[in-house]
């Protein structure tokens, strides 16, 4: 049986397009294919632009999931894309075709690849106890339990900062050796494919991007979106900054500045991240800035369907 492809690469780095040229690719071989993305913000219905949500061209006739799956007030977590994206990938096989997972948000890749750290559940009273702390007192304490969370942490990140204390405080161990288990073994038939860009080149596709969105409209879905917006949805990259605008905390380009600074300050911390998934056995990695799409999207289809390096 043919390996799943998983493509992995920065933000504004071309994998959409990329998994759909895959796609036609294996048509070529004589293989059906159907695209799974595992992006937490495209899961969102009516976050189209911001989302950099492919449409009906892009998409190139290619069967997408796992995109418009729940509403902006909705809260969607890595859980609730993992127990969608497992009957997927059964459907799309029983009915003869490869599934290509792309993505967008690394922890869904990884949880994909390698399982997930189901963790203590929610405590609401606990969560409201440390979001009520001085931000640097729950960053301190964050950097004296658990330093390896806090270093792949934004300070500024207060979801995750509340969720690592809270399983710290919960377990009395470190979410991040908790998370270690994620290392001992590789989903089975599955291969992943990674797209390496440089940051210069990456930051200018970014910048590009946001300039491609305020043309298209970001603030006006983002304004006619703005009151159905649940907690998860408003910090998405762009929409956030924009709701700052409309509450008269920036200027128009402030907001727009910021959304650039907040995109490239992204594309780092998922270079953390894809450092770590370089580690996983048999992977792939190309450099879109060096070779043709249809040439990568060749070898990653060899490297599935034969298994050549």
């Amino acid at each position: 049986m043919p390996s799943i492809p998983v493509i992995v690469g920065p933000t504004a780095g071309g994998k959409t397009s990329l998994a759909v040229l895959v796609a036609h690719t294996l048509t070529d071989r004589g293989h059906r294919a159907e695209i799974i993305s595992a992006d937490s913000v495209q899961i969102f219905r009516h976050m189209d632009i911001g989302s950099a949500k492919p449409d009906d061209e892009e998409r190139g006739g290619v069967p997408h999931h796992l995109i418009d799956v729940v509403n902006p007030e909705d809260r969607f977590t890595v859980h609730d894309w993992l127990r969608a994206a497992e009957p997927a990938v059964d459907d799309i096989q029983s009915r003869g075709a490869i599934p290509i997972v792309v993505g967008g948000t690394n922890l869904y890749i990884k949880a994909f690849l390698e399982g997930l750290f189901e963790g203590p559940e929610p405590d609401e009273a606990l969560r409201d106890e440390l979001r009520a702390m001085i931000q640097a007192d729950r960053r301190a304490e964050l950097e004296r339990v658990d330093p390896a969370a806090a270093e792949r942490i934004h300070p500024n990140d207060e979801r995750r900062t509340v969720r690592a204390l809270e399983v710290y405080r919960q377990t009395g161990v470190p979410i991040s050796e908790h998370q270690k288990q994620w290392d001992e073994g590789v989903r089975p038939g599955a291969r992943l494919l990674g797209l390496d860009w440089p940051t210069e080149t990456i930051n200018r596709r970014i910048n590009a991007r946001v300039k491609q969105m305020m043309q298209a409209g970001l603030l006006d879905e983002v304004r006619t979106l703005a009151p159905r917006l649940g907690p998860q949805a408003r910090e998405a990259l762009g929409y956030k900054q924009l709701l700052r605008h409309l509450a008269s905390d920036w200027t128009l380009d402030e907001a727009v500045e910021q959304i650039k600074i907040e995109t490239r300050r992204f594309a780092k911390n998922q270079r953390t991240w894809l450092r770590r998934l370089r580690r996983t056995p048999d992977s792939r990695w190309f450099c879109p800035h060096e070779e043709e799409p249809a040439k990568i999207a060749r070898v990653m289809v060899d490297a599935c369907l034969l298994g050549r390096e």
